[in-house]
């Protein structure tokens, strides 16, 4: 179960981040080793019979245990709880843990922050049955690094039994017939479907508890007086129709900080352009669209001229009472420019304006689309490449374990390598994933990326164009609502005469 969402308010500060993984035998991983490395501790695990030490961790500045009320209290001790949870889990595929990875706010001091993290884990954990492991993170900005902080929760996968023993994840529903009798299988054996015994792996539950997450941030930075928001949702369910940007972790940002560029930063830099780029196209043409819907009705009156027409009408009026040959020319100008514009282009009436507005905007939409899945792809390709190079570089210590046949050195050399070994896991498996049988080729992914990049960029440079048609509607936008504008009075007034001439 994995749901990331990132979302950046106008001014860019306030941050969303909400991912959850499953910590899983089948991967590699160990819940000591886990709970270890989140609040920097060394740990011992009885499971595997080795230690796990992250005491050389920074930036871990608060963790806690907090336990529900059924819970035995030794569980406070992260040792003990852990091994617990390793011993309850048999199988060498068990599912251990869920893993939450959650951004706090820099807009909030961290007190509030840690109060903040505290009273959603209490609420929407713990009182929830489950035992909750909490560690607060502030990596180390003396390197320069942007402010980062964040907590990571481990929490229990078994409900504790009111007598403090581990529940079942599952439960069994035998299927019966109409007569309440049990359906055999082929082999005789009674026929049940595995039902779950708790709601905590449902995407509801997870959906609940990211929207929660964002309603308390929301609620603190309202109770500070700050503008900022953040929303739990993505670009496409909040109804922007925008390019997501790509995660890019603490040492992306810090060398970021530094100013080295790197692919991932260049990359967001043009998603994030590109982005500014769409809200003001959108805004324009949907500002357009209501123009005319609202146009309409006036230019189809009886005996109303086209536009051109319209335009002519009206400057030659202007034009003749201006003041100034500067005045005259300047209207002139003006006038030829949108005119000449509705000529070239047949647009005479308001039906071919609408027409064209819409075909801008289809224009507009393939391109986006075509953006949002170039984008998309580069992400892929760098995680890829980036899982792959850490396999071959972690390889030759896979294979140096496999040659070892003794179990005392085995083990021993499992503890020494032990996050090496965990890393290979995990990036075996994502490439695995990936691939479905597909060789690993970095040279040929690095080349479509590259391909892809300069395809980007490509695209980009075609928004010049329909920015600049668009600014050409926009001016006859402009210079119709003033020429109308300027007409209802005149209209008004001839209304009046006809009726005192009746």
């Amino acid at each position: 179960m994995r749901s990331t969402a990132l979302l950046r308010t106008v001014n860019e500060i306030a941050l969303y981040h909400f991912c959850v993984k499953q910590i899983k035998r089948s991967a590699g991983q160990s819940a000591i080793a886990a709970a270890a490395y989140r609040a920097g501790e060394k740990l011992y695990s009885d499971y595997y019979g080795e230690y796990s030490d992250y005491t050389r961790k920074g930036g871990v500045i608060h963790s806690e245990i907090i336990l529900p009320p059924h819970a035995p209290p030794e569980y406070q001790d992260r040792t003990t709880l852990w091994n617990a949870v390793e011993h309850a889990e048999r199988h060498k595929k068990a599912q251990l843990a869920y893993s939450f990875d959650i951004a706090l706010q820099n807009e909030l001091t961290m007190e509030e922050n840690i109060e903040l993290a505290r009273g959603f884990v209490q609420q929407h954990f713990v009182g929830k049955g489950m035992i909750a492991d909490l560690a607060v993170h502030q990596p180390d900005k003396g390197d320069g690094g942007i402010p980062n902080p964040h907590f990571h929760v481990l929490t229990t996968m078994r409900p504790i039994n009111p007598d403090g023993t581990w529940g079942q994840k599952q439960k069994r529903e035998y299927v019966v017939d109409e007569n309440g009798d049990p359906i055999l299988d082929s082999n005789g054996n009674p026929k049940f479907n595995a039902v779950a015994t708790t709601d905590w792996h449902c995407p509801e539950t997870l959906e609940a508890w990211r929207k929660a997450w964002c309603d308390m941030v929301n609620e603190a930075f309202e109770r500070k007086g700050l503008d900022e928001r953040i929303d739990h949702r993505s670009y496409e369910r909040q109804g922007l129709d925008l390019i997501p940007t790509i995660h890019e972790g603490p040492t992306v940002r810090q060398m970021e900080a530094k100013g080295i560029k790197t692919d991932k930063g260049e990359l967001n830099r043009w998603i994030k352009a590109t982005n500014r780029l769409i809200r003001d196209v959108t805004k324009k043409i949907r500002s357009l669209f209501s123009w005319l819907a609202e146009i309409r009705e006036e230019l189809s009156k009886p005996l109303s001229l086209n536009l051109v027409d319209l335009l002519t009408d009206y400057y030659v009026k202007r034009s003749s009472g201006a003041y100034s040959p500067k005045g005259k020319v300047g209207n002139l100008k003006r006038m030829t420019e949108v005119i000449n514009y509705l000529r070239d282009n047949d647009l005479l009436t308001v039906e071919k304006l609408e027409t064209r507005l819409s075909d801008l905007d289809a224009s507009f939409d393939t391109l986006k689309g075509s953006m949002k899945a170039k984008s998309k792809r580069m992400e892929q390709l760098r995680e890829l490449i980036r899982s792959a190079e850490i396999y071959h570089r972690l390889k030759p210590i896979y294979n140096e374990l496999n040659g070892i046949k003794w179990k005392k050195q085995r083990e021993k050399f499992k503890s020494e390598h032990d996050s090496k070994l965990r890393q290979f896991y995990a990036v075996r498996r994502t490439l695995t994933e990936e691939l479905k049988g597909e060789p690993i080729n970095i040279k040929a992914w690095e080349r479509e990326y590259d391909v892809l990049r300069a395809e980007y960029a490509g695209l980009k440079e075609q928004y010049k164009p329909l920015k600049e048609d668009l600014a050409k509607l926009r001016s006859v936008q402009f210079q119709i609502s003033r020429v109308i504008n300027e007409r209802e009075p005149e209209q008004q007034i001839q209304h009046n005469k006809t009726i005192e001439g009746r």
